[in-house]
């Protein structure tokens, strides 16, 4: 039973459960299919729901796995059961183990979630920190009970991820949308640079890349007929006479969990992206390629997936093929024939770019000025040290004018003989005293201590 890589597709820790079933098996003619070896699903990754805490999410999926009354609860549970938290609850009837590796896994992600922000509040401290955004980071697990995975957790768990993959599509758009407005504002202020025969030029060439790209084959409707054969045929290497509906389910269901997720429908427009995108031309963009990528997949989902579980069943496949639109749809629009973003929205962009490097540049130039201060002190402290030490030798050369036994390293007295003065000699220490003295106040940095000089004999 694979039900893991269906998790992760919508409730991730909700509809996979439900897959517990096996799919109706579908007899394939093994003797048409090229170079087709059977996929083992445990060797199949689940792929990466791009939420920040998707590693914590495969973890507690793991656990839960091995929890065989828990995973008997789920598999008669319906969606709306495992949405409103009700089978949540089963948590408290999993085994003592399991709870204990629950337990360890949630401390282990409030521990990684602290850090993220204790770093994040660091960064931020002097342009202002949204603690709102920062404590948005805990909705997926009850970060009042930082020891314990409890049934909140759970439930908090679910609904987040199923909030969040909700979501998640259109902040991509969101984001490709931006990387548009700065590929478009970067080459505009790359114009501002050039002479008027270098801007010509460069206006010219960026119109004739502009028309290479679009000078490609006909795209065919993504979930089409047409579509469909062209990867019978030339994907999966089969005769175009002999195309098969269900066959052909069974064969993208590569999991074999009975159902085409996300990833296994994008799979299926790789020969379309293919006639309009090359990573060796320059005028082709591969990001523009995955967008192009996921607005089929949402098309095509939108489509045929009928309970907006993120999943393709078999029926529902074969539903979809029976209307008007799988013979005869209508003519597929790239994104090249689209606008993607109007000059006022442009605009607005670029007045939050400038914004952004105003900002940047005022913490540069602050940056900048505590270094030249920093900068400052040290020359001076260097400064001080130099005249300190000379001092200290000037003082060196009147004690041996003097005959005072010179000072070591530590400013220690060296050892020497017994030295007869003069009552003249003797009358003059106290001066010489005070005077070195007033020095060692003067010039001593924290780094060097003052010894204390005695000149009797």
């Amino acid at each position: 039973m694979r039900w893991k890589t269906v998790l992760l597709q919508y409730f991730l820790l909700v509809t996979c459960l439900l897959t517990a079933f096996e799919a109706v098996p579908i007899d394939i003619d093994k003797t048409k299919v090229k170079n087709t070896e059977p996929v083992e699903s445990a060797k199949i990754e689940p792929p990466d729901t791009g939420l920040y805490y998707d590693e914590y999410l495969k973890q507690v999926i793991d656990v839960l796995e091995t929890d065989n009354h828990f995973r008997e609860k789920l598999q008669k549970a319906d969606i709306e059961e495992i949405k409103s938290g009700k089978l949540s609850k089963e948590l408290d009837l999993v085994s003592h183990h399991v709870r204990t590796k629950l337990d360890e896994l949630k401390r282990q992600e409030v521990a990684r979630l602290r850090m993220l922000i204790k770093a994040k509040m660091d960064s931020l401290q002097d342009t202002g920190i949204d603690h709102q955004a920062l404590l948005k980071q805990f909705d997926h697990l009850n970060h009042m009970n930082p020891d314990t995975f409890e049934s909140t957790d759970l439930d908090m768990l679910i609904k987040a991820a199923t909030s969040d993959l909700e979501h998640y599509d259109k902040a991509r758009h969101e984001e490709f949308k931006k990387y548009e407005m700065l590929k478009e504002h970067e080459r505009r202020e790359y114009l501002k640079t050039l002479n008027e025969e270098k801007r010509k030029e460069a206006e010219s060439k960026f119109e004739e890349m502009k028309k290479k790209h679009e000078d490609h084959p006909k795209i065919n409707h993504p979930g089409s007929k047409d579509q469909l054969k062209e990867v019978w045929e030339e994907a999966d290497g089969l005769d175009p006479n002999d195309f098969d509906l269900k066959t052909f389910f069974k064969l993208h269901d590569v999991n074999n969990d009975g159902f085409l997720d996300e990833q296994e429908l994008e799979a299926l427009f790789t020969k379309e992206l293919e006639k309009v995108y090359d990573p060796k031309n320059e005028e082709d963009d591969m990001i523009e390629m995955e967008e192009e990528r996921l607005r089929m997949r949402e098309h095509v989902m939108n489509e045929i997936d009928a309970n907006k579980d993120r999943l393709v069943t078999l029926e529902e496949f074969l539903k979809a093929t029976e209307k008007k639109e799988f013979l005869e749809p209508d003519s597929w629009e790239t994104l090249d024939q689209q606008q993607l973003f109007t000059e006022e929205e442009l605009k607005e962009y670029e007045n939050h770019i400038s914004l952004q490097e105003n900002e940047l540049q005022k913490k540069a130039d602050e940056l900048q000025k505590q270094k030249e201060e920093l900068q400052r002190q040290h020359d001076q402290l260097q400064a001080q040290k130099m005249e300190y030490h000379q001092a200290v030798q000037q003082m060196e050369q009147k004690k041996l004018q003097q005959g005072i036994p010179p000072s070591g390293p530590a400013g220690e007295l060296k050892f020497q003989p017994p030295v007869q003065y003069n009552q003249e000699e003797i009358e003059k220490e106290p001066e010489l005293d005070d005077e070195l003295h007033r020095f060692h106040a003067r010039f001593l940095s924290p780094e060097e201590p003052a010894t204390e000089v005695h000149l009797h004999p």
